[in-house]
């Protein structure tokens, strides 16, 4: 989980998203699907937390004007 607090949110949505390709084109199997599923849903809160840590940093902003 360290690895993950040092991704970007581009490099975090990038792997995301090789991660639903994978699932998309049935590149899985059912215990590799299962942990890519939990890869995934860390990778998605990881992206959810890094776009509302920006959208209060720019609220903060425009407020202070």
């Amino acid at each position: 989980m360290e690895e993950l607090k040092e991704k970007s949110f581009e490099e975090a949505l990038k792997e995301l998203e090789a991660i639903v390709k994978q699932f998309e084109e049935g590149k899985f199997t059912l215990d590799q699907a299962v942990v890519a599923y939990e890869r995934g849903m860390l990778l998605k809160q990881h992206c959810a937390d890094k776009l509302q840590h920006a959208k209060t940093k720019i609220e903060k902003v425009v407020t202070e004007k």
